[in-house]
Protein backbone atom coordinates (compact mmCIF):
# COMPACT_ATOMS: atom_id res chain seq x y z
CA UNK A 1 0.00 0.00 0.00
CA UNK A 2 1.37 3.39 -1.04
CA UNK A 3 1.50 6.00 1.67
CA UNK A 4 0.63 9.62 0.92
CA UNK A 5 4.20 10.91 1.20
CA UNK A 6 5.36 8.23 -1.25
CA UNK A 7 2.77 9.30 -3.80
CA UNK A 8 3.81 12.94 -3.31
CA UNK A 9 7.52 12.22 -3.82
CA UNK A 10 6.77 9.89 -6.74
CA UNK A 11 4.90 12.68 -8.53
CA UNK A 12 7.71 15.12 -7.69
CA UNK A 13 10.34 12.68 -9.00
CA UNK A 14 8.40 12.26 -12.25
CA UNK A 15 8.02 16.03 -12.57
CA UNK A 16 11.77 16.53 -12.10
CA UNK A 17 12.57 14.17 -14.97
CA UNK A 18 9.95 15.78 -17.22
CA UNK A 19 11.34 19.25 -16.44
CA UNK A 20 14.82 18.09 -17.44
CA UNK A 21 13.86 16.46 -20.73
CA UNK A 22 11.62 19.38 -21.79
CA UNK A 23 13.99 22.22 -20.87
CA UNK A 24 15.60 24.64 -23.29
CA UNK A 25 18.20 26.01 -20.85
CA UNK A 26 21.01 24.43 -18.86
CA UNK A 27 19.75 25.88 -15.59
CA UNK A 28 16.30 24.34 -16.03
CA UNK A 29 17.91 20.96 -16.75
CA UNK A 30 19.97 21.22 -13.57
CA UNK A 31 16.91 22.20 -11.55
CA UNK A 32 14.99 19.19 -12.91
CA UNK A 33 17.85 16.88 -11.95
CA UNK A 34 17.93 18.29 -8.43
CA UNK A 35 14.16 17.94 -7.98
CA UNK A 36 14.43 14.36 -9.18
CA UNK A 37 17.31 13.61 -6.79
CA UNK A 38 15.70 15.15 -3.71
CA UNK A 39 12.43 13.35 -4.46
CA UNK A 40 13.81 9.83 -4.86
CA UNK A 41 15.81 9.78 -1.61
CA UNK A 42 12.70 9.40 0.63
CA UNK A 43 11.39 6.69 -1.71
CA UNK A 44 14.53 4.58 -1.22
CA UNK A 45 14.35 4.38 2.57
CA UNK A 46 12.76 1.52 4.47
CA UNK A 47 11.68 1.71 8.13
CA UNK A 48 12.49 -1.97 8.82
CA UNK A 49 15.94 -2.17 7.24
CA UNK A 50 19.13 -0.14 7.53
CA UNK A 51 20.59 -1.16 4.16
CA UNK A 52 18.27 1.08 2.05
CA UNK A 53 19.26 4.03 4.25
CA UNK A 54 22.94 3.35 3.60
CA UNK A 55 22.27 2.91 -0.13
CA UNK A 56 20.28 6.14 -0.35
CA UNK A 57 23.09 8.01 1.45
CA UNK A 58 25.66 6.68 -1.06
CA UNK A 59 23.35 7.61 -3.92
CA UNK A 60 22.82 11.14 -2.57
CA UNK A 61 26.55 11.82 -2.12
CA UNK A 62 27.42 10.55 -5.62
CA UNK A 63 24.61 12.39 -7.35
CA UNK A 64 25.39 15.61 -5.47
CA UNK A 65 28.98 15.51 -6.72
CA UNK A 66 27.72 14.84 -10.27
CA UNK A 67 25.25 17.74 -10.03
CA UNK A 68 28.02 20.05 -8.82
CA UNK A 69 30.23 19.01 -11.77
CA UNK A 70 27.28 19.55 -14.14
CA UNK A 71 26.68 23.05 -12.75
CA UNK A 72 30.43 23.77 -12.91
CA UNK A 73 30.61 22.77 -16.59
CA UNK A 74 27.56 24.91 -17.28
CA UNK A 75 29.28 27.95 -15.74
CA UNK A 76 32.51 27.23 -17.61
CA UNK A 77 30.67 27.05 -20.91
CA UNK A 78 30.38 30.84 -20.95
CA UNK A 79 33.10 32.36 -23.11
CA UNK A 80 34.33 34.80 -20.47
CA UNK A 81 34.99 32.04 -17.96
CA UNK A 82 36.85 29.99 -20.57
CA UNK A 83 39.07 32.98 -21.35
CA UNK A 84 39.72 33.77 -17.69
CA UNK A 85 40.64 30.17 -16.76
CA UNK A 86 42.24 29.47 -20.16
CA UNK A 87 40.22 26.30 -20.69
CA UNK A 88 39.51 24.71 -24.04
CA UNK A 89 35.97 23.69 -25.05
CA UNK A 90 37.12 20.04 -25.04
CA UNK A 91 37.92 20.19 -21.30
CA UNK A 92 34.53 21.71 -20.55
CA UNK A 93 32.83 19.00 -22.62
CA UNK A 94 34.76 16.28 -20.74
CA UNK A 95 33.56 17.69 -17.40
CA UNK A 96 30.00 17.72 -18.74
CA UNK A 97 30.27 14.13 -19.98
CA UNK A 98 31.76 13.02 -16.64
CA UNK A 99 28.85 14.49 -14.67
CA UNK A 100 26.21 12.95 -16.96
CA UNK A 101 27.91 9.54 -17.03
CA UNK A 102 28.12 9.59 -13.24
CA UNK A 103 24.40 10.26 -13.01
CA UNK A 104 23.52 7.42 -15.38
CA UNK A 105 26.02 4.99 -13.83
CA UNK A 106 28.22 4.38 -16.88
CA UNK A 107 31.90 3.45 -16.63
CA UNK A 108 34.38 4.72 -15.53
CA UNK A 109 32.01 6.43 -13.07
CA UNK A 110 30.09 3.26 -12.29
CA UNK A 111 31.38 2.13 -8.88
CA UNK A 112 28.40 3.51 -6.95
CA UNK A 113 25.71 1.68 -8.93
CA UNK A 114 26.28 -1.97 -7.80
CA UNK A 115 26.82 -0.87 -4.20
CA UNK A 116 23.62 1.18 -4.12
CA UNK A 117 21.49 -1.51 -5.76
CA UNK A 118 22.79 -4.16 -3.36
CA UNK A 119 20.99 -2.43 -0.48
CA UNK A 120 17.64 -1.88 -2.23
CA UNK A 121 14.58 -4.01 -2.91
CA UNK A 122 13.81 -5.19 -6.45
CA UNK A 123 11.15 -2.54 -7.05
CA UNK A 124 13.54 0.24 -6.08
CA UNK A 125 16.30 -1.35 -8.19
CA UNK A 126 13.92 -1.29 -11.13
CA UNK A 127 13.29 2.41 -10.55
CA UNK A 128 17.04 3.10 -10.47
CA UNK A 129 17.81 1.14 -13.64
CA UNK A 130 14.99 2.50 -15.79
CA UNK A 131 13.41 5.81 -14.82
CA UNK A 132 16.51 7.36 -13.24
CA UNK A 133 18.47 6.90 -16.47
CA UNK A 134 16.05 8.85 -18.66
CA UNK A 135 17.01 12.43 -17.72
CA UNK A 136 20.85 12.11 -17.98
CA UNK A 137 20.54 10.11 -21.20
CA UNK A 138 18.32 12.76 -22.79
CA UNK A 139 20.86 15.45 -21.82
CA UNK A 140 23.67 13.34 -23.29
CA UNK A 141 21.70 12.68 -26.46
CA UNK A 142 21.07 16.40 -27.00
CA UNK A 143 24.78 17.24 -26.64
CA UNK A 144 26.45 14.13 -28.02
CA UNK A 145 29.32 14.48 -30.49
CA UNK A 146 31.28 11.59 -31.93
CA UNK A 147 34.79 11.82 -30.48
CA UNK A 148 37.60 9.57 -29.30
CA UNK A 149 36.88 10.09 -25.56
CA UNK A 150 33.23 9.13 -26.07
CA UNK A 151 34.14 6.01 -28.05
CA UNK A 152 36.67 5.07 -25.35
CA UNK A 153 34.03 5.52 -22.62
CA UNK A 154 31.57 3.37 -24.58
CA UNK A 155 34.07 0.53 -25.01
CA UNK A 156 35.14 0.77 -21.36
CA UNK A 157 31.50 0.64 -20.17
CA UNK A 158 30.87 -2.44 -22.28
CA UNK A 159 34.01 -4.13 -20.91
CA UNK A 160 33.32 -3.26 -17.26
CA UNK A 161 29.66 -4.28 -17.44
CA UNK A 162 30.48 -7.73 -18.79
CA UNK A 163 33.82 -8.67 -17.18
CA UNK A 164 33.07 -7.51 -13.61
CA UNK A 165 29.83 -9.50 -13.63
CA UNK A 166 31.73 -12.78 -14.04
CA UNK A 167 32.58 -13.26 -10.37
CA UNK A 168 29.28 -12.02 -8.90
CA UNK A 169 26.76 -14.17 -7.08
CA UNK A 170 24.34 -11.37 -6.20
CA UNK A 171 21.55 -10.98 -8.75
CA UNK A 172 21.23 -7.26 -7.95
CA UNK A 173 24.91 -6.67 -8.77
CA UNK A 174 24.60 -8.75 -11.94
CA UNK A 175 21.65 -6.61 -13.05
CA UNK A 176 23.66 -3.48 -12.19
CA UNK A 177 26.62 -4.57 -14.33
CA UNK A 178 24.18 -5.60 -17.05
CA UNK A 179 22.82 -2.05 -16.96
CA UNK A 180 26.36 -0.66 -17.35
CA UNK A 181 26.88 -2.91 -20.37
CA UNK A 182 23.57 -1.82 -21.89
CA UNK A 183 24.47 1.83 -21.22
CA UNK A 184 27.36 1.40 -23.65
CA UNK A 185 24.93 0.10 -26.27
CA UNK A 186 22.54 2.99 -25.61
CA UNK A 187 25.32 5.56 -26.04
CA UNK A 188 26.25 3.84 -29.31
CA UNK A 189 22.60 3.95 -30.42
CA UNK A 190 22.57 7.71 -29.75
CA UNK A 191 25.62 8.08 -31.97
CA UNK A 192 23.83 6.16 -34.71
CA UNK A 193 20.28 7.56 -34.59
CA UNK A 194 18.12 8.98 -31.80
CA UNK A 195 15.13 6.81 -32.76
CA UNK A 196 17.20 3.67 -32.12
CA UNK A 197 17.83 4.86 -28.56
CA UNK A 198 14.08 5.18 -27.97
CA UNK A 199 13.54 1.62 -29.20
CA UNK A 200 16.51 0.29 -27.20
CA UNK A 201 15.51 1.94 -23.95
CA UNK A 202 11.87 0.82 -24.26
CA UNK A 203 12.81 -2.80 -24.93
CA UNK A 204 15.49 -2.84 -22.20
CA UNK A 205 12.97 -1.42 -19.72
CA UNK A 206 10.38 -4.06 -20.63
CA UNK A 207 12.86 -6.91 -20.18
CA UNK A 208 14.17 -5.47 -16.89
CA UNK A 209 10.64 -5.05 -15.54
CA UNK A 210 9.80 -8.66 -16.37
CA UNK A 211 12.99 -10.15 -14.87
CA UNK A 212 12.97 -8.06 -11.70
CA UNK A 213 9.26 -8.59 -11.04
CA UNK A 214 9.76 -12.36 -11.34
CA UNK A 215 12.75 -12.22 -8.98
CA UNK A 216 10.74 -10.06 -6.60
CA UNK A 217 7.81 -12.47 -6.59
CA UNK A 218 10.14 -15.36 -5.70
CA UNK A 219 12.13 -13.28 -3.15
CA UNK A 220 15.36 -14.23 -4.95
CA UNK A 221 18.52 -12.14 -4.45
CA UNK A 222 21.39 -14.59 -5.11
CA UNK A 223 22.21 -17.15 -7.80
CA UNK A 224 22.00 -20.13 -5.42
CA UNK A 225 18.39 -19.17 -4.62
CA UNK A 226 17.27 -19.48 -8.25
CA UNK A 227 16.54 -23.20 -7.72
CA UNK A 228 13.18 -22.08 -6.35
CA UNK A 229 12.05 -21.46 -9.94
CA UNK A 230 12.08 -25.26 -10.43
CA UNK A 231 8.86 -25.42 -8.45
CA UNK A 232 7.03 -24.09 -11.50
CA UNK A 233 8.42 -25.31 -14.82
CA UNK A 234 6.57 -22.77 -16.98
CA UNK A 235 7.85 -19.87 -14.88
CA UNK A 236 11.35 -21.37 -14.93
CA UNK A 237 11.35 -21.60 -18.73
CA UNK A 238 10.07 -18.05 -19.20
CA UNK A 239 12.61 -16.77 -16.64
CA UNK A 240 15.55 -18.32 -18.52
CA UNK A 241 14.31 -17.16 -21.92
CA UNK A 242 14.08 -13.59 -20.59
CA UNK A 243 17.79 -13.66 -19.73
CA UNK A 244 18.59 -14.78 -23.28
CA UNK A 245 16.49 -11.86 -24.52
CA UNK A 246 18.38 -9.50 -22.19
CA UNK A 247 21.63 -10.76 -23.69
CA UNK A 248 20.42 -9.95 -27.19
CA UNK A 249 20.19 -13.49 -28.51
CA UNK A 250 17.88 -14.05 -31.50
CA UNK A 251 15.02 -14.84 -32.00
CA UNK A 252 14.00 -12.81 -28.93
CA UNK A 253 13.02 -9.15 -28.81
CA UNK A 254 16.26 -8.10 -27.10
CA UNK A 255 18.10 -8.82 -30.34
CA UNK A 256 16.21 -6.09 -32.25
CA UNK A 257 17.81 -2.93 -30.73
CA UNK A 258 21.30 -4.44 -30.90
CA UNK A 259 20.70 -5.44 -34.50
CA UNK A 260 19.61 -1.87 -35.38
CA UNK A 261 22.56 -0.36 -33.49
CA UNK A 262 25.10 -2.63 -35.23
CA UNK A 263 23.49 -1.92 -38.59
CA UNK A 264 23.80 1.86 -38.28
CA UNK A 265 27.27 1.75 -36.68
CA UNK A 266 28.59 -0.27 -39.61
CA UNK A 267 26.77 2.05 -42.02
CA UNK A 268 28.73 4.96 -40.46
CA UNK A 269 32.04 2.97 -40.62
CA UNK A 270 32.42 2.56 -36.83
CA UNK A 271 33.87 -0.93 -37.20
CA UNK A 272 36.14 -0.89 -34.13
CA UNK A 273 33.35 0.18 -31.76
CA UNK A 274 31.02 -2.45 -33.23
CA UNK A 275 33.60 -5.21 -32.81
CA UNK A 276 34.23 -4.41 -29.13
CA UNK A 277 30.51 -4.15 -28.35
CA UNK A 278 29.81 -7.56 -29.87
CA UNK A 279 32.84 -9.12 -28.18
CA UNK A 280 31.91 -7.98 -24.68
CA UNK A 281 28.25 -8.86 -25.23
CA UNK A 282 29.38 -12.46 -25.70
CA UNK A 283 31.02 -12.27 -22.26
CA UNK A 284 27.75 -10.94 -20.82
CA UNK A 285 25.90 -13.84 -22.47
CA UNK A 286 28.21 -16.21 -20.60
CA UNK A 287 27.09 -14.59 -17.33
CA UNK A 288 23.43 -15.04 -18.26
CA UNK A 289 24.10 -18.64 -19.30
CA UNK A 290 25.57 -19.32 -15.85
CA UNK A 291 22.32 -18.06 -14.30
CA UNK A 292 20.33 -20.36 -16.60
CA UNK A 293 22.49 -23.35 -15.56
CA UNK A 294 21.73 -22.53 -11.92
CA UNK A 295 17.99 -22.62 -12.54
CA UNK A 296 17.76 -25.56 -14.94
CA UNK A 297 20.76 -27.89 -15.07
CA UNK A 298 22.89 -27.88 -11.93
CA UNK A 299 20.57 -29.90 -9.70
CA UNK A 300 20.13 -33.54 -10.78
CA UNK A 301 17.11 -34.14 -8.57
CA UNK A 302 13.62 -33.32 -9.77
CA UNK A 303 11.28 -31.72 -7.29
CA UNK A 304 7.82 -33.27 -7.32
CA UNK A 305 6.28 -30.40 -5.38
CA UNK A 306 4.68 -27.99 -7.82
CA UNK A 307 4.20 -24.37 -6.88
CA UNK A 308 0.62 -23.12 -6.81
CA UNK A 309 1.82 -19.55 -7.31
CA UNK A 310 1.06 -18.46 -10.87
CA UNK A 311 2.03 -15.40 -12.86
CA UNK A 312 -0.46 -12.56 -13.23
CA UNK A 313 -2.05 -11.72 -16.57
CA UNK A 314 0.15 -8.60 -16.83
CA UNK A 315 3.33 -10.66 -16.43
CA UNK A 316 2.12 -13.21 -18.99
CA UNK A 317 1.40 -10.39 -21.48
CA UNK A 318 4.82 -8.78 -20.90
CA UNK A 319 6.58 -12.10 -21.36
CA UNK A 320 4.66 -12.80 -24.57
CA UNK A 321 5.68 -9.39 -25.98
CA UNK A 322 9.34 -9.82 -25.01
CA UNK A 323 9.73 -13.40 -26.24
CA UNK A 324 7.79 -13.08 -29.49
CA UNK A 325 8.15 -9.37 -30.22
CA UNK A 326 10.92 -9.85 -32.78
CA UNK A 327 8.53 -11.81 -34.98
CA UNK A 328 6.05 -8.92 -34.92
CA UNK A 329 8.59 -6.10 -35.28
CA UNK A 330 8.84 -6.28 -39.11
CA UNK A 331 5.11 -5.62 -39.26
CA UNK A 332 5.17 -2.84 -36.63
CA UNK A 333 8.36 -1.04 -37.67
CA UNK A 334 8.16 -1.90 -41.38
CA UNK A 335 11.74 -3.16 -41.42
Amino acid sequence: MLKFYKILFLVSMTAGTLITISSYSWLSMWMGLEINLLSIIPLLKSPNNQFPTEASFKYFITQSIASTAFLFSMILSFNKMEQILQLTPQIVMIILYASILTKMGAAPFHAWLPEVLEGLSWKKCLLMLTWQKIAPMIILMQNIKLSLPLISITIFSSAVGSILALNQISMRKIMAYSSINHSAWMISSMISMKMIWYIYFLIYSLISITIMMMLNSMKTFFIHQINIFKLNKATNLIFTLNFLSLGGLPPFLGFLPKWLTINFLIYENNYLLTMFLILFTLVALFVYTRIIFSSMMLSLTENNIMSTKKMSNLMITLNFIILSGLLMSPLILNL
